[in-house]
């Protein structure tokens, strides 16, 4: 059994040495919003023995946990060796300590939503649009849609006026239902730049026909201009229609990123694979999620997976099978940018609505 503490020149050392490994910080959620130096997955303290097997799967995973300094961070790495967790430790020090060291370079467990998506800005220099420049094509009656590409929760907070809730893996798979004709300027909004990114790109990649942009720094912008923002929720109401769908598909082929497809039963061997982990994560909407879901996998809608895996995948280095409907489109957009981050990467497709029907049957 590993020593119960580490300290942080050993952190660094498993941090760039490739194999599994998970890394939780303890701090609650304001202290964890205010800097989270490591990119790792937040789960407060006190909700750690509840949780840490929904974002751990494989309880032998290398896991360190990181705190405030407050100690915590060792009294529940001892906890969970006691319950059957043997490779738990604490990080001396906790976050404190790893901000000191300054005569080292300091390696983090994932890379920021910003930093990727400005990467992936600079690197296919994707069009931008101003908050002037937009209120002014909106005053002008200029063809356009405003598609906010963040949550339905988040959106219905404030939002462009005039913006449609479209979450960010949705867009390819929604586009011709909320795009009105192949002259439509199509703006991607998002609360500041990472997801308005990326969104503008996966379109933009995935060969629609219309101009896309992204809206500079999204609602925060709008705000500091002066404008109004609207509140409430305005989406696609009902299902993905028919052709919608279909041209999605074909939209997809475009990606060229060449994901693996696996059956059910392939995942569920993965699963029982002692030595490695593996995460079953559904890419469709909470509330189709909610309607119908398979057994162990855990809710991820795609857009928010893109900007925050690691508040999802816990532990680097596993597999991760990207669950959707049997078309596909949510996992092949979100696969399109994991796999940038370096993840090893699966795609399950499955009927659900025929799971449905021998439900009810």
């Amino acid at each position: 059994m590993s020593e119960l503490l580490i300290d942080v020149s050993t952190f660094v050392a498993w941090l760039k040495d490739r194999q599994e490994l998970a890394v939780i910080d303890l701090r609650d959620e304001t202290a964890f919003d205010k800097g989270a130096p490591l990119y790792a997955t937040n789960i407060p303290a006190a909700r750690l023995l509840d949780e840490i097997g929904r974002f751990i799967p494989r309880q032998s995973v290398r896991t360190v946990l990181v705190d405030g300094g407050d100690g915590r961070a060792r009294e529940l790495a001892e906890t969970l060796r006691e319950n059957g967790w043997p490779s738990v430790t604490a990080l001396d020090g906790g976050v404190p300590a790893w901000l000191a060291q300054t005569d080292q370079e300091r390696p983090t467990f994932d890379t920021s939503g910003v930093t990727f998506a400005l990467r992936i800005r600079d690197e296919k220099s994707t069009p931008v649009l101003s908050v002037p420049e937009l209120a002014k094509l909106q005053a002008a009656g200029q063809d356009l849609v405003v598609l906010d590409s963040r949550t339905a929760e988040e959106f219905a907070i404030a939002h462009v006026p005039g913006a449609i809730s479209v979450p960010g893996a949705e867009l390819v798979l929604r586009f011709e239902d909320v795009v009105p004709s192949a002259d439509t300027l199509v703006v991607v909004s998002c609360a500041g730049l990472p997801r308005a990114i990326i969104g503008a790109q996966s379109l933009i990649d995935a060969g629609v026909p219309n101009r896309v942009v992204y809206l500079d720094d999204g609602t925060r912008a709008w705000r500091e201009a002066g404008f109004e923002l609207e509140t409430g929720i305005t989406a696609p109401s009902g299902s993905v229609s028919a052709p919608s769908r279909v041209a999605a598909e074909h939209r997809i082929a475009r990606f060229s990123d060449r994901i693996p497809e696996i059956d059910l039963e392939t995942a569920r061997r993965w699963q029982a694979d002692s030595g490695r982990t593996t995460y079953l994560l559904d890419v469709r909407t909470p509330e189709e999620f909610a309607g119908n879901h398979l057994p162990e996998t855990i809710s991820a809608p795609g857009g928010q997976l893109l900007g925050v895996s690691f508040r999802s995948i816990a532990v680097r280095g596993a597999r991760v099978v990207l669950v959707d409907d049997r078309s596909g489109v949510r996992a092949a957009t979100t696969a399109h940018w994991l796999k940038r981050r370096g993840f090893e990467l699966a795609i399950l497709k499955h009927d659900f609505r025929l799971a449905l029907v021998q439900a009810v049957a």
